[in-house]
């Protein structure tokens, strides 16, 4: 993020807004979309069979995150929608929350049919990581929801990635939370392998917090293979329009991350600040700045939610472009992805894990060490997660059952020691999600836990 928005502990709280729709009973899984081919990595890039692979799409989730709908399921919304996206000429779309309970053949076929790809973040409200309290909501109730939703999406040959969590580390003071969001990842890696489907990618998306957004960007892709990440993505505003390549700081960051070994894309941009012309797109996508380090990105967001990034409003069926929609439609256009393989490295090291100090507080778990997957997951590995809770099961963050092991790095095992506690407290405050309640000028990470939104002490901006 590109002031420091802290949430810490809560003092109060509200209830959710609107009730989600009734669980299907029958397990989804998913069927493959069969027009596109699959995408995968190779050094620090994307591919789509031969061809480089640079992600030029849009965030989306009509009706905002507090709606905890999935835009998947509704067929009608989504075959609307996809009429603009093509307008738009994008290629990807990103997605905060689905029904792992649903079926979504029907939007990915026609996804597929339209060229799109879908980035999917796997938590939701109710399923997430808590970052006031990690170890207790890293547990395994809310891993066989990720696991399910992987099940559901694993076969569609249009889901280009998935993200393992969601600006859960927002300052300096949360960044204990490091070692369970990269668990969830190894979790996730060793779920989709154990299961045999294909290698979609797995990473993060991280808030732009500039104290130690290059510790978490090394944590992440430090340490053995089962542990690394796929990717790795930002959610950066430097950019407000007018703006340029050094002015923003990009130059900077570019330089910085030009050994990273693992592909590195912008999970949301798009300032608001002033007039939005998306000057940003030229560099992102140019050669000779940007694509040897960089693979594109997603710009926050398709609907308006009252926050101001809408590039479209939406009221009942009809949709209205905003100024923005043309304004991203005319530089997509105007600065196509560049032919050939963009300057990227074929090949590259592992990241060395950052140090403790007074901007990386991850001290239970230094360097490669990380915690053991909860006991009561480890059967999802050979036996599948079964059907998942949707959007209305009880939720996991008081389930209990919480690892209290180390796992051995390497195993390249979800059997490493860990313990199962049957206790959990009854108070959870702090929750980090895949999803946003609202989006002010900053990028900011949610308080979601079940059933209740809190914030409490925010700093640096008001809420849009």
């Amino acid at each position: 993020m590109k002031a420091a928005f802290i949430a810490s502990s809560i003092i109060g709280a509200a209830s959710l807004v609107a009730a989600t729709p009734a669980k299907i009973e029958a397990r989804a899984t998913s069927t493959s979309s069969g027009s596109l081919p699959t995408v995968t990595v190779k050094g620090n890039a994307f591919w789509a069979g031969d061809d480089r692979f640079y992600i030029r799409g849009v965030d989306y989730q009509p009706g905002g995150s507090s709606e905890a709908e999935d835009p998947l399921a509704d067929t009608t919304t989504c075959k609307r929608d996809i009429t603009y996206f093509k307008q738009l000429g994008i290629n990807t779309i990103r997605v905060y929350t689905v029904d792992n309970t649903a079926s979504h053949d029907e939007c990915m076929s026609a996804l597929a049919d339209a060229g799109i790809y879908v980035a999917l973040d796997v938590n939701t409200p109710k399923y997430s990581i808590n970052r006031a309290s990690p170890a207790a909501s890293y547990n395994a109730v809310y891993l066989q929801s990720l696991f399910a939703t992987v099940d559901a999406f694993a076969n569609y040959t249009n889901t280009l990635l998935f993200f393992s969590g969601n600006e859960v580390i927002n300052d300096d003071n949360t960044t204990n939370c490091a070692p369970y969001v990269k668990a969830v990842t190894r979790d996730l890696k060793q779920y989709r392998d154990s299961r045999g489907y294909r290698a979609i990618p797995i990473g993060y998306s991280a808030a732009d917090v500039d104290s130690n957004r290059y510790e978490m960007a090394t944590y992440m892709n430090c340490g053995t293979d089962d542990q690394r990440s796929d990717f790795f993505a930002f959610n950066d505003y430097s950019w407000c329009d007018p703006s340029s390549y050094q002015g923003s700081g990009w130059s900077t960051k570019v330089e910085t991350y030009s050994n990273y070994s693992i592909p590195l894309f912008l999970s949301e941009y798009g300032c608001i600040t002033n007039t939005r012309t998306f000057g940003a797109v030229a560099a992102l996508y140019d050669q000779d700045e940007m694509t040897p380090v960089y693979s594109g990105g997603l710009v926050y967001e398709y609907s308006e939610e009252g926050s101001g990034y809408g590039l479209v409003t939406i009221s009942g069926s009809t949709v209205t472009k905003k100024d923005d929609f043309s304004a991203l439609q005319s530089q997509l256009a105007a600065n196509p992805a560049p032919t050939g393989d963009g300057g990227y490295k074929s090949d590259g090291t592992a990241s060395t894990c950052p140090e403790a100090g007074d901007h990386w507080d991850v001290t239970d778990f230094s360097g490669e060490e990380l915690p053991a997957i909860p006991s009561g997951a480890v059967k999802y590995m050979s036996q599948g997660a079964g059907t998942g809770p949707g959007l209305t099961g009880d939720g996991s963050q008081n389930a209990g059952g919480q690892s209290s092991g180390t796992a051995t790095p390497g195993s390249g095992s979800a059997t490493a020691t860990a313990t199962t506690s049957s206790t959990a407290s009854s108070t959870q405050s702090g929750a980090a999600g895949s999803i946003k309640l609202t989006k002010g000028e900053f990028s900011l990470a949610p308080m979601i836990f079940t059933g209740v939104v809190a914030f409490s002490t925010i700093f640096g901006a008001a809420l849009l």
